[in-house]
């Protein structure tokens, strides 16, 4: 038998086994969906579903491992944007060994520890629900780790040479976990440099926090199973479910025509002003942001049919690469937002409060933009997009149409294609209703609410516009939704490890009498915040940002009487103006990649929305009332 004939059987396994994973990941996320929409239903009968809770919260933590691994099978696990600076060639190959090994060695500590806490559990028998062990649902920790770990180090090379060199990453970390007293008899901080050195060089942001975290743990001479442990409280928050859910909804809007849909209604209600189309792009992006949390789906997504868009109507290349590589991540403090649930769950605040501080000062960043397309087409006199009178015409077969004057032909036809847009996009506009009337009613928690959500866009988009076909189509966008929420999740689970070890050590405490001692006014320490805060989205993404950093800030901004609300806000506005920040904003690699336009040329288009949205930033800073004002109003602060 030939070598080919002897790897066909092998490949093939391969192929089932990738099928299952895909088959599992739709099923388990179709169950999320499921779960707390049956629970509605039941609660009106006044009992609920029993358990219906706790399974929905370990069913996010099997979607976080199972994304992960999905993630690095495909090569799209989350990492820094510093690795594309590497030159092609032989640099780049080792460098991509380097990281592999490093952080298929993470993989396999980790994966050790999660292994030693469901022993753990397992012998103190404590049940999730219905008689279901804990540990059955812990066990994908360990499993998933072993996955990572694998496929890190088999990813790092097309050779076998690298990846053998890249699995004696895992076989170091099997030795430091066998021998964690002795490893912890050494100094941290050459392993902490070697993971920095990796994480630049573009291995896995998980494995830079996860990695910090084993290594600090293990300095301290505290057991590794501390790290899953915490990773396991963040993962069955109780509202921690909402975080894929939404992010389904915003997957099966764009991946049917709902971009095109609303991109009509808005230039049918615009239309007629300079600029509109730059401001239609602004809301549209604005608008799937929400759901998918500026992870960069918004641009990948809709960036070529809105570059399209600009174009035709004759906005500037540089206008329109700045437009949309800003309007990325606009939306992230407009309800139900994605980082501003996670800033709650972390900060311990009423994720409604949130809701409604951020409303004010996200549509004000989304006006800002808009202010600039407006001035962009008043500056190039581009035209409006309203399309003309005469291509629209009347109604079929009224013979009064051509009695009628211009400019009653003008303005009938205005009227006429709004109501034709609005109600081909009716079912679109209607999503921010149906959820936050099923929220703020109380009717649904935000759980429920984010499962309605996703039922909503699936029956839109699959049912009454069948923009995504059941079946394969379908689940394609289940297997995306779950490599993405997998990517993000994973991070916030390690990093709640890193969490865990800042708060041992008392950084926080630290922090505050290092900063009271140097800073005396609440004005000079909002504008160190914001410069540390802009830093910080530049380098880190903002979910993993948002575990690590806001259980720091949070003693500072109580010290200096800033609102826990207000700071919020603040912190997500800055996370959001650090995803354009080069040089090493994600937004601008994404858009680089999207458009097919060299870096450099991106960080160019992108300074006049930095700086427009820079201002934005330090006005919802220093102004409060902003935030703050509107829950004033409604008796809430």
């Amino acid at each position: 038998m030939t070598e080919g004939g002897a790897a066909a059987p092998l490949r093939a396994v391969v192929r089932l086994a990738h099928r299952v994973e895909d088959g599992l990941s739709s099923v388990l996320l179709a169950a999320m969906v499921l779960l707390p929409l049956a629970e509605i239903v039941v609660r009106q009968t006044g009992t609920g579903i029993p358990g219906a809770l706790p399974f929905e919260q370990h069913l996010t933590l099997w979607i976080a491992f199972l994304g992960a691994a999905l993630a690095a099978r495909e090569g799209r696990l989350l990492a820094l944007a510093t690795g594309n600076f590497l030159p092609e060639g032989k640099f780049r190959t080792i460098a991509a060994v380097f990281t592999g090994g490093v952080s298929a060695m993470v993989a396999t500590l980790l994966g050790g520890a999660s292994l030693d806490l469901v022993r753990i559990e397992r012998e103190g028998g404590i049940e999730m629900a219905a008689g279901v062990p804990v540990w059955v649902g812990q066990a994908v920790m360990p499993v998933g780790f072993a996955i990572l770990a694998l496929r890190l180090a088999w990813k790092s090379s097309e050779l076998w040479a690298g990846r053998a060199l890249a699995a004696l990453g895992i076989v170091l970390g099997l030795s430091i976990g066998a021998n964690a007293e002795a490893f912890g008899e050494l100094p941290a901080t050459p392993w902490l440099v070697l993971i920095l050195g990796s994480t630049l060089l573009g291995g896995p942001i998980f494995a830079a926090l996860g990695g910090a975290a084993v290594f600090l743990f293990l300095s301290d001479f505290v057991p590794l199973a501390a790290i899953p442990a915490e990773s396991y409280r963040l993962a069955v928050s109780p509202t921690l479910a909402a975080i894929p859910l939404f992010t389904l909804t915003g997957f099966l809007l764009a991946e049917g025509g709902a971009s095109e849909r609303l991109l009509r209604v808005f230039r049918a209600l615009f239309g007629w002003a300079p600029g509109s189309t730059a401001v239609v792009c602004a809301v549209v992006c604005a608008f799937f942001t929400v759901f998918t949390g500026g992870s960069g789906v918004t641009i990948l997504a809709l960036g070529g049919v809105l570059f399209a868009a600009l174009s035709a109507d004759g906005y500037r290349e540089r206008f329109s690469l700045g437009l949309l590589t800003s309007s990325g991540s606009l939306g992230l403090l407009l309800p139900p937002a994605l980082p501003l649930i996670l800033y709650g769950i972390v900060a311990e605040v009423p994720i409604e409060d949130l809701f409604i501080g951020g409303l004010i000062p996200g549509l004000l960043l989304i006006a800002l933009i808009a202010a600039w397309g407006v001035r962009e087409g008043l500056r190039k006199g581009v035209a409006g997009s309203r399309t003309p009178a005469t291509e629209l015409g009347g109604p079929v077969g009224a013979g009064w149409w051509e009695s009628l004057p211009p400019a009653a032909k003008r303005f009938l036809s205005v009227v006429l294609e709004i109501m034709r847009a609005v109600w081909a996009g009716k079912w679109e506009l209607l999503l921010p209703v149906v959820i936050l009337v099923a929220f703020f009613s109380g009717y649904a928690t935000l759980v429920e609410t984010a499962a309605l959500a996703a039922l909503y866009a699936f029956i839109v988009q699959c049912l009454v516009h069948r923009d995504v076909k059941l079946g394969k189509p379908l689940l394609a966008v289940f297997r995306q939704c779950t490599v993405l929420v997998g990517g993000v999740l994973i991070i916030l689970v390690v990093a709640m490890g890193l969490t865990s070890w800042l708060v041992d050590a008392q950084a926080a405490q630290g922090l505050l009498e290092l900063v009271q001692d140097n800073i005396e006014s609440k004005l000079v320490f909002l504008l160190v915040l914001n410069v540390f805060l802009l830093l910080v989205g530049c380098l880190m993404d903002i979910f993993s940002a948002t575990v690590v950093v806001v259980p720091l800030i949070i003693p500072l901004g109580l010290a200096f009487g800033v609102d826990p609300i207000h700071l919020g806000i603040i912190f997500v506005a800055n996370l959001e103006l650090g995803y354009l920040t080069p040089p090493v904003g994600l937004n601008l690699f994404l858009a680089s990649y999207r458009f097919e336009r060299p870096l450099l040329k991106i960080y160019r288009a992108a300074v006049p929305a930095l700086i427009i949205l820079g201002i934005g930033v330090l006005l919802i800073t220093y102004v409060p009332g902003l935030t703050l004002g509107l829950l004033d109003w409604l008796g809430r602060s």
